[in-house]
């Protein structure tokens, strides 16, 4: 069955609070210790694993967190065609999916990479891969292999429906197996994505004063 995609306009910044970490607690646990120490470690932190798994959550839940303490960080991903110079500025440098980095992007990176270091600042990076299989340039790869390192795991199923009845049962919400069934073979299985899709059924249900039903869901889609 085709899943659906979706995409209705989510205005809500991940958090760390909002990350649901089954096996990846130790991540969580880590990333939660870092952006709250005052002597933040300059030490790196490489994330890994597959899509789905939450690393550009935690990524951009770090850099939510820090500019809510006034820090500013650097940011580059794949779709940065002409990454801007190293900032002093920037508290953290953060990298997501380097595995896709172009030769300019790894560049930067490096850049970003060896100057942090030398102001004692924190580089956070992520990827589908381990350090070790990573085909980028020897001197970046070895440099976000030599600090710490997490694999991330995608949630299995029972693990997704207990999170997502849980997170239904704390606003009140009646999810019927049914619905269940529908949400998770209909729309992208990720858990921000589902956690996304409960949050616009709570508001259209309020909206609408109706029980979340498949129904109602299908309704929800043809109004966006």
């Amino acid at each position: 069955m085709k899943q659906i995609a979706l995409d209705i306009g989510m205005t809500r910044a991940p958090t760390l609070a909002s990350f649901c970490a089954g096996p990846n607690e130790a991540a969580l646990k880590h990333l939660q210790l870092w952006v709250g120490s005052p002597t933040r470690s300059p030490v790196p932190t490489y994330l890994w694993g597959p899509e789905a798994s939450g690393k550009t959550h935690l990524l951009k839940a770090v850099a939510e967190s820090l500019r809510e303490q006034g820090a500013c960080v650097g940011w580059l991903d794949a779709s940065v065609s002409e990454p801007p110079e190293f900032s002093e500025s920037w508290a953290v440098v953060l990298l997501d999916d380097v595995q896709l980095y172009t030769a300019v992007q790894q560049h930067a990176a490096f850049n970003w990479f060896v100057n942090s270091q030398g102001l004692q600042r924190g580089v956070l990076a992520a990827g589908t891969l381990p350090p070790a299989d990573l085909k980028l340039r020897e001197d970046l790869r070895t440099r976000l292999a030599w600090g710490h390192v997490f694999q991330l795991h995608v949630l299995s199923e029972p693990e997704r429906r207990a999170v997502l009845r849980q997170s239904a049962d704390a606003r009140g919400v009646f999810l019927s197996d049914e619905v269940m069934d529908f949400m998770l073979t209909r729309f992208s299985r990720d858990l921000s994505s589902l956690m996304q899709l409960l949050e616009h059924l709570d508001g259209y249900a309020l909206q609408t004063k109706r029980a979340i039903t498949i129904p109602l869901i299908k309704s929800m889609l043809e109004s966006e």
